[in-house]
């Protein structure tokens, strides 16, 4: 099929052909229509599978053209159905032969007029809209019905051919494609089964990425079915837009365009993959040559939760980086839904750096003395600390003779962190009974120690209350696989910084959390995504422009806020919600349609539906657009042929298509 040849195709006219009649309306509405169809007409269009798209031209008035656009639904009953049954069933109990297209074969024993009248059925059909020539001249497409007229009044035929791509290939935003934004992604399919639809050429579907740049995208099916596939064909069109972009975001000013005139993005787009199965990173096993670092591989970084060749390992160091080690401690306390007053006050400590450029003063020193203190907590913990890691802070020297008999412990000319650990314990442990701590509260109106540094000599000392009264788990809390393998004393950049600024760069960043536990996915996932969207936000509120940057996610029911999450801070939800105006999209894939939160349903611009095999995803799914029409095949499945077979609906077409997806190669040019 010549996609030049489709641009150019005059629906009103070409799709007049009489080679693909197939009946007339007896019923029309401004929802449905009802057509009389035969068994002969059938068979000269190759069939008429559920899901065919139909054009019923208006034939009322000469100089009126418009050409109602149809879906083929389900069997409808004609008035004259009980008729023709009850015929049927004479002549069955005669025992007489009217088998064949009603009764049509050369032995058979019906006489020409009740041969005629078997062949006829109903056909029950959805209206998405209507095509109709403007007053310049132009095809437009309107995705309702202005008006109708008695159903007499209409011809139906089958749309195919260039027709049929320039039906499929609609644009809401006023254009067809063609643009050298456009990437083909697959071709129209109606059914599983294709008995007749292998007779006729391929009809292909075109996608604009930009459909999906800045907008929440979904892939939803069973295992298996091609969602993998799908995405990949996403990321090859995202990434085949990007090349076109020349300009560098450091370099642009704040009235720099989104997008070029052409319609290609101004920066290079961003895109990381949150690998779950490991099968972006790696070639997959089931399909060789098909993974996107293997067709990328001079735009891909990637990373791994395990130190691999050629990848990046994804930890932190937790003695250098505070603030992201702090946070990954806080959100795994919150996964694990570990609580309890101590461990609550613990998380909530604040490790913002101080304002004042005053490096000796006292915001300065209770902040080094509490990062002293977390630090002694890590060590304590069995975080591997950094070679000749030193503690240095402004101690008291009041107190400092009076930690260890017989010698001072001067955190200022710098503590091993096992002194460290003494200092602090002994401070909490007579915080009650030294006088000097009594004297500070009198001379200053506060406590030496404020609330932060208390939480923290708690977590370390495991005691709640000085003196070694009230003991609790404290610091025995974190030492743990799950957070010890986060961390790492070979790095000094945390990626949660790195990564974002690859994306800015255009880069195409893979994170393989497939030897990852669910916790540390989730965990690394979040984080990667708050410390984006907080570098798009801080962008967006300075007036300076953003890139596109999209997220890629597997297996989302592991990774996003259930259904019944109504937390609008969850960054998933933000990102759905706030990400347009950020232009940061979200394409996920999932199972289950039910456990995705509705927040990110609803917001939700781009679908594309496989097979799924319960009643209870389908009837989530009937929620939006049109897929009530599609529910019942849906269900059906050949595990052989139908992989890859879509309901697509994105964001500029008005009407869902069915598609089969094209495959994806990474060595498709070899």
């Amino acid at each position: 099929m010549n996609l030049n040849a489709s641009l150019s195709t005059d629906l009103l006219k070409e799709g007049r052909d009489k080679e693909q009649f197939v009946g007339r309306p007896f019923y029309l509405s401004y929802d449905l229509a009802r057509l009389l169809v035969c068994d002969a007409w059938k068979a000269q269009v190759k069939g008429i599978p559920a899901g065919c798209f139909l054009l019923a031209f208006y034939d009322g008035e000469d100089g009126v053209e418009e050409a109602v656009l149809l879906r083929a639904l389900s069997q409808t009953k004609l008035p004259t159905d009980n008729d023709i049954i009850s015929s049927m069933i004479e002549y069955y109990k005669d025992n007489l032969d009217i088998s064949g297209r009603a009764g049509s074969l050369k032995d058979g024993k019906l006489d020409e007029f009740t041969r005629y009248e078997f062949s006829f059925s109903g056909l029950e059909c959805r209206v998405l809209g209507v095509f109709y020539r403007t007053q310049k001249g132009n095809i437009e497409f309107g995705a309702d019905l202005e008006n109708f007229y008695a159903a007499n009044n209409y011809t139906v035929y089958k749309a195919n051919g260039d027709v049929l791509e320039f039906i499929v290939n609609q644009r809401d935003d006023g254009g067809l494609v063609g643009q050298d934004s456009e990437f083909k992604i697959g071709s129209v399919r109606y059914s599983s089964s294709r008995r007749h639809q292998s007779q006729e050429k391929n009809v292909n579907v075109w996608v604009n990425p930009k459909d999906f740049l800045g907008k929440r995208s979904a892939m939803f099916g069973m295992t298996r079915t091609g969602k993998s596939n799908t995405v990949k064909k996403v990321i090859e069109a995202t990434e085949e837009i990007s090349r076109k972009a020349l300009v560098l975001l450091d370099s642009a000013s704040p009235e720099t365009s989104e997008f070029t005139p052409s319609g290609s993005p101004t920066f290079p787009v961003g895109q990381i993959i949150f690998d779950v199965n490991g099968e972006y990173a790696n070639a997959n096993r089931q399909d060789s040559g098909t993974a996107i670092y293997d067709l990328y591989k001079e735009k891909v970084c990637r990373y791994s939760v395990l130190e691999k060749n050629d990848f990046k390992v994804m930890k932190v160091n937790f003695f250098k980086d505070i603030e992201s080690g702090f946070s990954l401690i806080s959100s795994y306390f919150q996964e694990q839904s570990l609580g309890g007053d101590y461990v609550n006050n613990f998380i909530a400590v604040s490790f913002e750096r101080p304002e004042s450029t005053n490096l000796n003063g006292s915001e300065w020193t209770r902040y080094n003395r509490l990062i002293a203190a977390y630090k002694c907590c890590l060590y304590r913990a069995g975080f591997k600390a950094p070679n000749g890691e030193k503690i240095k802070f402004t101690g008291t020297a009041e107190i400092n003779g009076e930690i260890l008999e017989g010698r001072i412990l001067d955190p200022k000319q710098g503590l091993s962190l096992e002194e460290a650990c003494t200092w602090f314990e002994r401070v909490w442990e007579q915080y009650d009974e030294l006088k000097f701590f009594k004297d500070y509260i009198n001379k200053k109106g506060y406590e030496w120690a404020n609330d932060d540094l208390k939480s923290m000599m708690v977590f370390l000392t495991t005691y709640k209350l000085p003196g070694k009264k009230n003991q609790v788990s404290g610091y025995k809390k974190i030492r743990v696989k799950q957070l010890h393998n986060l961390h790492t004393t070979s790095m000094d950049e945390s990626f949660e910084i790195e990564i974002p600024r690859l994306l800015q760069q255009g880069k195409i960043v893979i994170v393989d959390l497939s030897q990852g536990e669910p916790v540390v996915q989730r965990l690394f996932s979040e984080k990667i995504c708050r410390s984006t969207f907080n570098i798009s936000m801080d962008r967006f509120i300075n007036n300076l422009p953003n890139n596109f940057i999209q997220f890629y996610f597997e297996e989302a029911h592991n990774l996003f806020p259930k259904k019944d999450d109504k937390d609008l801070s969850q960054i998933y939800n933000r990102i759905a919600k706030e990400g347009a105006k950020l232009h940061l999209g979200m394409i996920y894939a999932t199972q289950e349609v039910s456990s995705i939160s509705s927040n990110i349903l609803k917001n939700t611009q781009n679908w594309f539906i496989a097979h799924l095999n319960n009643i209870d995803e389908t009837k989530e799914l009937e929620k939006y657009y049109d897929f009530k029409d599609f529910t019942h095949s849906l269900v059906n499945f050949s595990a052989t042929n139908d992989k890859g077979f879509v309901r697509m609906k994105t964001y500029t077409n008005p009407f869902i298509v069915p598609v089969q997806i094209d495959r994806f190669l990474a060595n498709k040019g070899m």
